[in-house]
């Protein structure tokens, strides 16, 4: 069995930025060990297989270690597919979804953004051991599906060096750290899930989700400019909509390729 295979840098506009992510179509999904399986081997924080459908495209997203219930990297990366090589005469795209409905991406000038769901996050109690395997001197933790962890400073997110191994055995999904921006950024983040494989994400699309009804409420704007400070770097375009977020950012192409099944029962991996 031969697949195409893409690789996309998600979140900039420059090759080697962003969030990479591979994205799959499929004239059908394989069996979900077989999806594991690609996306351990190709050692992404997210791998993407979508699936033509009338008018849409069913979509779904493996850590290499474990499928997610949504991921805006790997979205937007689907959306750069689409866009650029299986139909580009779109502007734009639904994808039906597991667990996160169905999500729409548009393009314009070249941005493409997200129409997501907002979870906004509510004060919590940090779970034992939180704190201490991230660091630094938090202000507040709140909770949506990700446990949010607020500092100080933009200064204060870019010094963090969790203890991931310590973090990954506290018990939640993620931690997302965040704190306010600079230089005309709104808010500044990063995000760490060691225990789903992924020590920490370049940019994370679905952090936004939480994020921005956050800052939104605490800087009394609808429209914000996020970046996130991982070593990669991204730039996200935001606006809050009711209970829908925008989420906006660029995309470029690293690779396009098949990937050689061979020697294995794809109907029974």
């Amino acid at each position: 069995m031969r697949l195409p295979i893409y690789q996309v840098d998600a979140f900039t506009d420059q090759l080697f930025g962003g969030n990479p992510a591979a994205v799959c179509p499929l004239e059908g999904f394989l069996p979900d060990a077989t999806m594991q399986a690609i996306a351990a081997e190709n050692n992404l924080s997210e791998t993407a297989f979508l699936v033509g459908e009338v008018g849409e495209y069913a979509l779904r997203w493996f850590t290499p270690t474990v499928e997610v219930d949504l991921c805006g990297h790997a979205t937007l990366a689907s959306a750069h597919v689409v866009f650029e090589f299986l139909e580009p005469r779109r502007e734009s795209v639904r994808f039906r979804t597991l667990k996160a409905g169905t999500l729409e991406v548009s393009r314009r000038a070249g941005l493409l953004t997200m129409d997501f769901p907002a979870w906004p996050a509510a004060p919590c109690e940090p779970p034992p051991g939180l704190l201490a395997a991230l660091g630094g001197t938090p202000r507040a933790v709140l909770r949506a599906r990700d446990h949010l962890v607020v500092y100080g400073s933009a200064a204060e997110i870019a010094a963090l060096k969790p203890d991931l191994a310590a973090l990954a055995a506290v018990g939640c999904w993620a931690a997302i750290v965040t704190a306010p921006g600079k230089d005309g950024t709104d808010f500044v983040s990063r995000f760490f899930a060691p225990a789903q494989g992924v020590p920490e994400d370049p940019v994370t699309g679905s952090a936004h989700t939480t994020l921005v009804p956050y800052w939104s409420k605490r800087l009394g704007k609808k429209i914000l400019t996020a970046r996130q400070l991982s070593r990669r770097g991204g730039l996200l375009h935001c606006a809050l909509n009711g209970e829908r977020v925008d989420i906006g950012g660029y995309a470029v192409t690293y690779l396009t390729g098949h990937i050689e099944l061979k020697n294995i029962d794809a109907k029974r991996a």
